[in-house]
């Protein structure tokens, strides 16, 4: 594929951590949101993400979630070519592979390596894209900057950098402890012309009197002669803004005290659970991550089964964790519960994967809580929907993304109706069991209002929109005060 002449006019600037996890997508975000309300038109950019939670694209692809939140920070729709190349893992060393928006198939991580290559041009195709309509392009690395392991063939850091001849900026996390040997170390392991491409060094989330670090941050600076770029601290708003990667959800306790009890399975392979973020607003609501080992919770009110990457394999650990026992106990006391498309699939009497999409073919015995059956073929859907409820009326707006079909006599209930006529999801003849391929239908407070209702709420009437909005604007403001903004924008190229 032929590169585009990138825009000389454009800026470019790379946030490259210490680790995974050590904010990297926020600050990102946050510094998208502060140089557009200078007036910038900037653009996000992450060559390769690793996530099962993703985003449905303008343009029909798929990208990781902080991408399309980033987006959101520029005030423009999400492209594909913000993230081309996305890795969905499926099992402990394979996943799904997803370049500029569309599968292209399974790869195991071996595999990937020798891939990595024929994938640069892509990736700078995408970049130079990028470059051709803004004045600044922010790049998110990948992981660890020091993983030098992997260093051959890279397009996630370095190997990134150096290809586009991108500046880059380390992001140390001193929460987690040792920031000062996260980033001296990192000096020490990287080969000393990857090392040139650093510009200088940050420090997040800082809590405390910075006057007692700042010892600190002159030593880092002396031990890599890399220039303190400046000490952030920690910023409360930023849990307002979706986690990307399911370690970050909070797990084994509730997140707030109650009337009505959510619980949710934490499941492996769980996938777009920024579903869930919405119910954050309700205080009404508590809402449980169950994680493994631990029991559904007998007074829940109502279950989500969450989307997953691995259907199959997420159907088999339910039953390991017995929460299949928990499931249909919690329906016997008069519960309800919702499956959001790989839960609504499980919530079926049988999944057939017939050429190996998820794994080796074969098919698996669903939950029989709901009388369909799901096949596990044809393209994957990526599309942003709206319509209405069809039992309540009220409108929602969302996105598909999911592969396989689901049929059967309870699709003759169906849960929602889509404004170009077809109707997605089931319901059992009661109507306590219920399930759809739809992702973010709690964004809308209406649909949220009337879910609460059923279980004698009433909803906030927050609208989850204008939370991020000022969740984004909260931290551009944050790191407004801590970094020096037009310093940043000298050392971009």
């Amino acid at each position: 594929m032929a590169r585009r002449a990138k825009n000389s006019q454009a800026k470019s600037l790379m946030l490259q951590g210490t680790g995974s996890g050590v904010g990297k997508s926020l600050i990102v975000g946050g510094l998208l949101r502060a140089y557009r309300n200078r007036g910038l038109k900037v653009r996000p950019f992450k060559p390769q993400n690793m996530s099962n939670n993703a985003a449905v694209t303008a343009d029909g692809g798929e990208i990781g979630r902080a991408q399309a939140t980033q987006a959101r920070a520029c005030g423009v729709p999400p492209s594909i070519d913000m993230n081309p190349v996305l890795l969905k893992p499926q099992s402990g060393n394979g996943a799904q592979i997803v370049v500029r928006g569309r599968v292209i198939g399974q790869i195991y991580a071996r595999e990937y390596q020798d891939l990595k290559p024929k994938l640069l041009p892509a990736v700078l195709d995408s970049f130079a894209t990028l470059c051709e309509d803004s004045d600044f392009v922010l790049v998110e690395g990948a992981g660890s900057a020091s993983e030098i392991n992997l260093r051959s063939n890279d397009i996630a850091n370095m190997g990134f950098a150096r290809a586009a001849n991108v500046p880059v900026i380390l992001l140390g996390d001193i929460d987690r402890g040792g920031v000062i040997a996260q980033i001296v170390g990192t000096k020490t392991v990287l080969d000393p012309a990857d090392a040139a491409m650093i510009k200088g060094f940050l420090v997040n989330k800082f809590r405390g009197d910075p006057d007692l670090f700042a010892n600190g941050m002159q030593r880092i600076a002396d031990l890599t002669d890399w220039p303190n770029l400046g000490l952030i601290p920690f910023c409360a708003e930023a849990a307002r803004l979706p986690e990307e990667d399911s370690l970050g959800l909070p797990v084994g306790k509730p997140l707030r005290e109650g009337g009505i009890t959510i619980a949710v399975p934490l499941l492996p392979g769980i996938s777009n659970f920024d579903d869930l973020d919405p119910f954050e607003l309700e205080s009404e609501v508590r809402l449980v991550m169950v994680r493994s080992g631990e029991t559904l919770p007998a007074g829940a009110a109502f279950v989500i089964l969450p989307g997953s990457k691995t259907t199959i394999a997420g159907l088999e650990a339910f039953r390991r964790e017995g929460w299949d026992i928990d499931l249909f106990a919690h329906l016997r006391r008069g519960g309800h519960v919702l499956g959001l498309c790989g839960g609504y699939q499980m919530l079926g009497k049988v999944i057939r994967d017939p050429i190996g999409i998820e794994g080796p073919p074969g098919e698996a015995q669903g939950l029989g809580l709901l009388d369909i059956e799901t096949e596990l073929l044809g393209g994957k859907v990526l599309a942003p929907v709206q319509g209405k409820g069809a039992q309540n009326g009220i409108p929602f707006t969302g996105y598909e993304m999911h592969i396989g079909r689901s049929f059967g006599p309870d699709c003759a209930r169906p849960l929602l109706h889509f404004s170009d006529g077809r109707s997605d999801g089931a319901a059992s003849p009661n109507g306590r069991v219920s399930g759809c391929y739809v992702h973010g239908l709690f964004t809308d407070a209406a649909q949220r209002s009337a879910l609460l209702a059923r279980f004698g709420g009433k909803g906030s009437g927050a609208c989850y929109d204008e939370i991020l909005e000022a969740a984004l604007d909260a931290v551009a403001a944050h790191l407004e005060e801590h970094i020096d903004l037009d310093r940043l924008l000298t050392l971009a190229r």
